[in-house]
């Protein structure tokens, strides 16, 4: 009897919200619930964004589409409360949902950054977790588990073992990668200062006219950025360098050039990266980053086979019981271990610009690097759009711009469309402050604050200033990659290895407010 009256209950309910909804009340009450002027939801806390009339009830604000299928990003229902602070996000900071038209065409528009997973209250919504995968691996006795570490996981990492923000943990967080059974480690810092040299040597073949690709040439090591402009501006893709990310370009070098020193079957090699960046997961997915495979005459082999994020590694950590705190600092491995003060701040917003500058006019000029590029404040800082102008002898005034997040990256990118760009090099970051406050990296406050940003980019920065190596073209393990492997920068087998092209994702969308589609 009570199962037969919990049924009835149930059916009563049911039919009771399908009979209203018949009459369109439901949806009218759900309407006269935003047409308030006043803030909704009474006197009680509610997040900046939501003190305006709208025509949604506070509680109910919708939330992003998540593809199942998604290689970043994956969201538990149970935990949504439909706050809408996903929404906000990718609309209004990320300009990427709701600024196509509707419906979709066949595929969920995502540029994968997650910044969704630090603005989300409830967690609901995470990073793909390939944990599982990582520690398959490592248990493996027959599998060479290689990893790198990005600039800016040493100053986000201490975070989630309770150390204030930005503290730096780069030895401890080496010695729990080699605990936790990684039989490598490597700095992600050595393949920054070779995207500068192969970036590099591709922006001065541009400027000088030896290239045909025009100006301005932007940055690609961001690959939610790359797949904002391969949606949004993909008449523009001619104008973004060839090099690949760090990340790739050292999973690429892993497979041939380590694999080789070493004489380790590259078959055998499983390549891990720790990224504070969910876009990563989906930049080693993308079909064309497997050209050690290709070197390799075995297209299924991937140039870098998991991206686990800074979040993940710290369970990860957790998981075996290992107090980072309390670990003695230890080093990366010889031969793709050294990075200097350039690739380490490639963690910042205006890091790869000035970075790539340094090099630039040493290369140029062939006169030491001034001081003042080795401090180039125009382009530091949480400013949106910052751009500078720099006199280099015996070549002219080169222009630069830097951008983070994609509502910056939009303004930047209608100037260049225009044809009213006045820059030579571009500097865009997908995520606000850049790598330092990727979707990987520890969530701090909702949304995010600028302050936990500010403290990140301080400590690569002080760093940087406190190296003796602060040139990407001095570091001598880049010195000994070229003329032990690769010849010289854009070399043919530089460019087989470390080299792509991006296409058009204009088909799946039709752009809002572009003819272009």
């Amino acid at each position: 009897m009570d199962k037969q009256k919990a049924r009835s209950t149930e059916m009563t309910r049911r039919g009771f919200l399908k009979m209203f909804g018949s009459l369109g009340l439901v949806g009218a009450t759900a309407t006269l619930a935003g047409c308030s002027k006043e803030p909704m939801g009474g006197k009680g806390w509610l997040p900046q964004q939501y003190q305006a009339a709208s025509s949604y009830p506070s509680q109910v604000r919708g939330r992003v589409p998540i593809d199942p299928n998604n290689p970043s990003i994956m969201r538990d229902d149970e935990k949504c409360i439909l706050c809408g602070q996903c929404l906000e996000v990718c609309e209004k900071v990320q300009t990427v949902f709701g600024h196509y038209e509707l419906p979709v065409k066949d595929e969920v528009i995502c540029v994968n950054c997650g910044q969704c997973t630090l603005w989300c209250p409830t967690a609901a919504i995470t990073e793909k977790d390939d944990t599982a995968r990582v520690l398959e691996a490592i248990e493996d006795p027959d599998t060479v588990v290689v990893v790198q570490t990005a600039p800016a996981t040493r100053v986000g990492l201490g975070e989630e073992f309770g150390l204030p923000a930005g503290s730096w943990v780069e030895g401890k967080q080496v010695a729990a990668l080699k605990k936790l059974g990684f039989d490598y480690v490597f700095d992600t810092n050595f393949s920054a200062d070779l995207t500068i040299m192969e970036e590099g040597t591709e922006l001065i073949n541009r400027i000088t006219k030896k290239s045909k690709a025009p100006l301005p040439q932007f940055t690609s090591c961001s690959p939610g950025w790359v797949k904002f402009c391969e949606y949004y501006y993909p008449d523009l893709l001619e104008h973004m360098s060839s090099a690949k990310s760090p990340q790739q370009m050292l999973g690429a070098l892993i497979k041939t050039y380590f694999a080789k020193e070493k004489n380790i079957d590259p078959k055998k090699i499983f390549s891990v990266s720790i990224m504070p960046c969910t876009a990563k997961k989906f930049e080693c997915s993308r079909p064309e980053m497997n050209d050690a495979g290709l070197h390799h005459g075995d297209e299924t082999m991937r140039d870098v086979d998991a991206v686990l994020t800074v979040r993940e590694l710290a369970r990860m950590i957790k998981n075996k019981g290992i107090d980072l705190n309390k670990l003695p600092e230890e080093k990366y491995d010889q031969l793709m271990g050294t990075g200097s003060g350039a690739g380490l701040i490639f963690g910042a917003t205006g890091g790869v610009m000035e970075a790539a500058v340094r090099t630039a006019y040493f290369v140029l000029t062939k006169q030491d690097v001034p001081e003042g590029l080795l401090n180039l404040k125009p382009v530091r800082g949480l400013e949106g759009v910052k751009e500078a102008s720099l006199d280099i002898p015996g070549v002219g005034t080169l222009r630069i711009a830097v951008a983070h997040g994609l509502s910056n990256a939009r303004k930047l990118m209608d100037e260049v469309r225009r044809g009213e760009s006045p820059y030579h090099f571009i500097e865009i970051m997908c995520c606000p402050g850049g790598c330092i406050s990727g979707g990987g990296q520890p969530r701090t406050a909702l949304p995010p604050s600028n302050e936990v940003r500010e403290k990140r980019i301080a400590s690569l920065y002080a760093k940087d200033a406190s190296y003796k190596l602060r040139l990407s073209h001095e570091n001598p393990e880049i010195l000994a990659l070229y003329e032990k492997y690769l010849e010289h920068p854009i070399s043919h087998l530089a460019h087989e290895l470390l080299h792509t092209e991006y296409t058009s994702r204009g088909d799946k969308l039709t752009a809002k407010g572009s003819k272009l589609g």
